[in-house]
């Protein structure tokens, strides 16, 4: 029986809903990129040829793309990318999927970058510090709305920074340097007038690790001790001696976890201590001054 843009989309979005417990809008979303991307069109030819049909090789195509997602595969994982302050990004297993409630970190980091200025003695511009970088996504957003500014992204796995070099190729996004770090292990010495970073922040006891996407992302990009705060931890402790006076540290945590991260900043002696509610109202970064 054929089935027109319009049934595919009603039948597999509940589909995924009873599979996967998704809500009715990210299933929707899930099911119209599913076709997006065998059909090689916009979200709005969906939306204009409801009544369209797909062909054998474009049916099997699509088949089996869906077939993936209902055995729980990150649609990012199916498609090989994934959207992220308005820029494609590309993902594999070996990187975190870059998630929406980010973008809040990369919003602050530019509007704490308005009013930072080198100073004299450096002879150089404005450098940020991205701890942790996974896919790039959080570093080379910043970097492509500053190209101004010298962005240094870090993190431990060299598969990760291949994917990161190969978005920054991608975008032509050329203020950013990648190296390989543990945490701040190899860069002695350097100063930041800035420093982000989504860390992993799980319990490594939490439900949540065993459901949904994270289930195929890598534990050692989600989960961090027993109350998920030790990667934390060793961020605020260290953070000051690589931030220039006046410059700020900016942290993505969970949900629940924003009163303890901002104790930490307080207790490594950084001010202005605040923390930043995520799309979903949820306060999801905090931050700190240098002072």
């Amino acid at each position: 029986m054929q089935r027109n843009l319009s049934s595919l989309l009603t039948q597999d979005k509940a589909r995924l809903e009873t599979a996967l417990g998704l809500d009715s809008g990210t299933s929707r979303i899930e099911v119209q990129m599913l076709l997006q991307s065998v059909l090689k069109v916009p979200r709005s030819y969906l939306l204009a040829h409801p009544e369209q049909v797909l062909n054998a090789a474009q049916r099997a195509a699509y088949d089996n793309l869906l077939q993936r997602r209902l055995q729980g595969e990150p649609v990012a994982h199916i498609l090989g990318e994934r959207e992220f302050f308005g820029l494609s990004f590309r993902v594999t297993p070996g990187t975190l999927i870059p998630r929406p409630e980010t973008e809040l970190l990369v919003e602050l980091a530019l509007k704490y970058l308005t009013s930072p200025q080198p100073s004299p003695e450096k002879g150089e511009g404005i450098r940020v510090l991205d701890l942790g970088t996974g896919s790039g996504a959080i570093a080379l957003s910043i970097a492509h709305s500053r190209p101004d500014v010298a962005v240094m992204a870090v993190d431990a796995s060299e598969a990760a920074l291949e994917v990161a070099r190969e978005n920054a190729q991608r975008l032509g996004i050329a203020n950013v340097r990648f190296l390989q770090s543990d945490w701040f292990s190899a860069l002695a010495g350097q100063r930041f007038d800035l420093i982000v970073s989504n860390p992993p922040y799980i319990a490594a006891g939490d439900a949540h690790l065993t459901q949904g996407d994270v289930r195929f992302e890598p534990m050692s990009a989600l989960a961090s001790g027993v109350d998920g705060l030790d990667d934390i931890r060793s961020i605020a402790g260290q953070a000051g001696a690589y931030l220039e006076h006046g410059a700020w540290l900016l942290l993505e945590h969970g949900y629940d976890q924003a009163a303890q991260v901002r104790d930490l900043l307080q207790m490594n002696g950084f001010i202005a201590v605040f923390s930043a509610k995520d799309i979903a109202g949820i306060d999801r970064v905090s931050g700190g001054e240098k002072p």
